[in-house]
């Protein structure tokens, strides 16, 4: 057998404050600067020997550092984003004028939904690859032919040549896959990722993969990982914990980053029980349909916080968006979560399918209701590859296929007649502004920092960086969304970085 191309495998530089996509399901500039893990490009870290895993915003590495490093490797497997997709490939031209002979393979759901025009995009690209790539990069790496890889794109002879799908991994696979931890423990360092409403520092990983929910706006499920729900065995996820804690004596907390994590009762209920005895911390995702007896097991097992997607206080909307959960389901899942001590982030977004100032208001109004402990406002973003994209763009609401600025920014690209999107971002400033200084929720959020320093100095932090966003974005409404700032386009051809 022959032996391994040298390999790194980059989460790349682009923006300041960007968090690229190897893990976020919303790959942008965050208003509170905070990263979540690239769980995905771990498991091929761990196939192939003497591999590194290179995340470079969260660990300040930039341009010229990332070309540097890049002198020292055979093979870079790059994970772009959409919106990171110009900068990426203007990166890796300056890499390959320091390495020409280096093999470059563009991974994540932007190659996955165009193949075509990424690899058309830059010569410098080799490959890419289309769904899931655990397997396809090491086989690449290892010396195998594009020709007999499945799941890749490339050209041959001035063609486009795409091989056979890569089948998905079900549990045998997955629990045969590396652990993600190894590979933190290994190549990152964890007090460097940081997400405002979970402790730090944290760890993050998957123990499924997929999600059966046919929400139109969700990337992953109608990209790489899929509809169908694929789960780790309960003891090999209960195993990687164990490693996990040891690890990281320092951890405050366990994130499931699944797309769902609490689908079906029996597996949330049994992983709850196996971690009990652990006795640590942990959050996840979660859909608002799980009953009392399981949110009580939960809670029982050490479950702290719930990332919860509410997206809208309007029925009509939900409809549209086929988001299988109800204001029904949501009242009664916050009672019950309340009820046994869980607390919840929120997730809502302005600007979906049937949005109107007065259906805005009635969410605004909704989520003073549930009263999360905290919440996330979002510009509705028809990101390509979905089926929310599709439709926006054949009802004629895709005003500009922009969806951010120069600096990585969301910005609202979809826009109806009878609400601009001006009045949109006003609605997500007007949001946070009625949900958050209200007199409880102020003292809920500072009582949680009074007796720890490291908790006094995030939170002064955090509350700095949104407040100064929060002013740029009035001042974008004020001027009626039409301020003259650079957009990164889709498929974007002009820069994306001032980092040349």
């Amino acid at each position: 057998m022959p032996d391994f191309m040298k390999t790194l495998l980059l989460n790349p530089p682009s923006f300041e404050n960007f968090d690229g996509g190897a893990s976020s399901r919303w790959p942008a500039t965050r208003e509170i600067e905070s990263y979540w893990y690239p769980v995905w490009l771990t498991y091929p870290a761990g196939m192939i020997p003497g591999s590194r895993l290179l995340d470079a915003s969260p660990h300040k590495i930039n341009w010229q550092r990332t070309i540097e490093i890049c002198k020292d490797y055979e093979f870079l497997i790059l994970f772009t984003s959409t919106v990171g997709f110009a900068s990426d490939v203007k990166l890796i031209r300056k890499i390959k004028e320091v390495n020409p002979s280096m093999k470059i393979a563009f991974v994540g759901p932007h190659g996955h939904i165009k193949p075509d025009e990424t690899l058309m995009a830059s010569e410098d690209i080799d490959f890419v690859t289309r769904g899931e790539f655990d397997h396809s990069v090491v086989q690449y790496a290892q010396g195998k032919p594009l020709s007999e890889i499945l799941g890749v794109s490339y050209r041959q002879d001035g063609k486009i040549v795409h091989t056979a799908s890569q089948p998905q991994l079900h549990t045998a696979e997955l629990d045969a896959l590396p652990n993600a931890t190894d590979i933190y423990k290994r190549d990152l360092k964890i007090e460097n990722y940081n997400v405002p409403f979970l402790l730090h520092p944290f760890v993050s990983f998957y123990t499924t993969r997929g999600c059966p929910a046919m929400c139109t706006f969700c990337m992953w499920p109608q990209t790489i990982s899929g509809h169908a729900w694929r789960t780790r065995s309960v003891d090999n996820v209960v195993q990687e914990v164990k490693n996990t804690l040891e690890y990281f004596p320092q951890l405050k907390e366990i994130f499931f980053d699944d797309d769902t994590f609490n689908i079906r009762k029996d597996r949330a209920i049994e992983l709850s029980q196996k971690f009990k005895p652990l006795k640590f911390q942990w959050s996840c995702t979660a859909r608002c349909h799980s009953k009392y007896e399981e949110l009580k097991a939960m809670a029982d097992g050490g479950a702290r916080l719930f990332i919860v997607g509410f997206e809208s206080g309007d029925p009509q909307i939900l409809k549209n968006i086929k988001k299988g959960a109800t204001v029904e389901m949501a009242r009664e899942f916050m009672k019950n979560c309340k009820k046994v001590g869980i607390k919840v982030h929120g997730d809502f977004i302005i600007g979906l399918p049937g949005e109107t100032s007065e259906t805005i208001q009635k969410t605004i109004d909704f989520a003073k209701e549930l009263d999360c402990e905290t919440i996330q406002v979002s510009l509705a973003h028809a990101m390509p590859g979905t089926e929310l994209h599709d439709t926006m763009a054949q009802q004629g609401f895709l005003k500009v296929e922009a969806l951010a600025d120069s600096g990585g920014h969301q910005l609202p690209h979809i826009e109806y007649p009878h609400l601009s999107k001006a009045e949109m971002m006003g609605g997500v400033n007007r949001f946070y502004d009625e949900y958050y200084f209200r007199p409880r929720v102020v003292w809920r959020i500072v009582r949680e920092a009074l007796w720890d320093s490291h908790e006094r100095k995030r939170l002064y932090h955090e509350a700095t960086s949104f407040l100064k966003l929060r002013s740029e974005r009035w001042k974008w409404v004020r001027q009626g969304g039409d301020i003259d700032k650079p957009m990164i386009v889709v498929p974007g051809t002009s820069s994306a970085s001032g980092n040349d």
